[in-house]
């Protein structure tokens, strides 16, 4: 097992406004070594943006963390007053964010835009900072550097201003990459390159990620280990191979069986009937319970903690240990 970089323990997050009060993350716990790629998968609406945010600080004005710690290195992440955090935020940490399109400003260009974050948290000339950002822009894969770095946002492809967005992710060499479905908005062909890129060069520099994404295939692909999120809860965490070959938990296994393959071509997907709850924390029992096909009266009735059913391999589910139930 690799030294612990990043720990989330217990984290809840909840929105508050005038009138209510309702909890969007309840308890996730995940940790990430140092060089380890993990994948964060989930439906839309699980918490696994909120997750990214929360680890940056960067949560919505109406939303605030009630419970639960972040630990970075020996750094306690919600006890930094916002000039420290500012010090970890682009530079020990960094994210790609889902639509670069809307992630860079349209006022200034890439190069400016690189810029401004090498100067926030490098002393550097402004020759030494130029040739840092033509170096990490070159290592991204992006052509024509010096035209790139002269270009606003809306005369780059949407390939070549995820590269950009990558680039700025990487130009302070984080240790830890938080990368927030980054080839949503990528037609099949540039998605792919991307994601050859982001794991080409995970392993040249080692620096650990957590890649968020819907898309079981991308995580089977780019991903170490697996943490599942389901309504702000964590139901399965295991290392890539043993979720795809025993899932333990019915809601892994409802995500991996709706995966399209060669073999169903003509046949319906799969799916998970229902959709996922909107305020997790007032749920007494399972949160997957009124969508599982195999929920009994005490998955209604009590919360299932998180347990050990094989090497670093964690589930939330009662009925996991139960061979009766289908568990075999």
């Amino acid at each position: 097992m690799s030294e612990t970089l990043l720990t989330v323990d217990d984290l809840a997050v909840e929105f508050v406004t005038r009138d209510r009060r309702s909890t969007a993350l309840d308890g996730v716990s995940l940790r990430i070594g140092a060089g380890e790629v993990v994948g964060l998968v989930g439906e839309t609406g699980c918490g696994k943006t909120l997750t990214g945010l929360s680890i940056l600080r960067l949560l919505p004005r109406t939303a605030r963390v009630a419970r639960g710690s972040i630990r970075f290195r020996d750094l306690d992440l919600l006890a930094l007053d916002e000039l420290r955090m500012r010090g970890v935020r682009g530079s020990q940490i960094s994210m790609i964010f889902q639509s670069p399109g809307t992630a860079f400003n349209p006022l200034f260009t890439i190069g400016s835009q690189i810029r401004h974050i090498v100067g926030e948290h490098q002393k550097l000339s402004r020759r030494d900072a130029d040739e840092r950002i033509r170096e990490v822009l070159v290592s991204v894969g992006l052509p024509e550097v010096e035209r790139v770095t002269r270009s606003y946002p809306h005369q780059l492809s949407g390939g070549m201003l995820q590269r950009a967005m990558i680039a700025m992710a990487l130009v302070n060499r984080p240790a830890l990459l938080i990368a927030d479905e980054p080839t949503t908005a990528l037609d099949v062909t540039i998605a792919s390159q991307i994601l050859r890129l982001l794991r080409r060069i995970q392993e040249e520099q080692g620096f650990s990620v957590l890649f968020i994404t819907h898309d079981l295939g991308v995580v089977r692909t780019v991903s170490d280990r697996v943490v599942v999120l389901y309504a702000g809860r964590v139901a399965e965490d295991a290392s890539t191979p043993d979720l795809f070959r025993e899932p333990r938990h019915p809601y892994s296994r409802g995500l991996i069986a709706a995966v399209p393959r060669p073999a169903t071509r003509g046949r319906a997907l799969a799916s998970i009937p229902g959709s996922v709850p909107g305020d997790p924390g007032s749920i007494v029992g399972c949160a997957f319970a009124d969508r599982c096909e195999l929920a009994i009266d005490r998955c209604r009735a009590e919360r299932p903690l998180a347990r050990t059913t094989g090497p670093e391999h964690e589930v939330a589910c009662h009925l996991a240990s139960l061979p009766e139930q289908g568990w075999s």
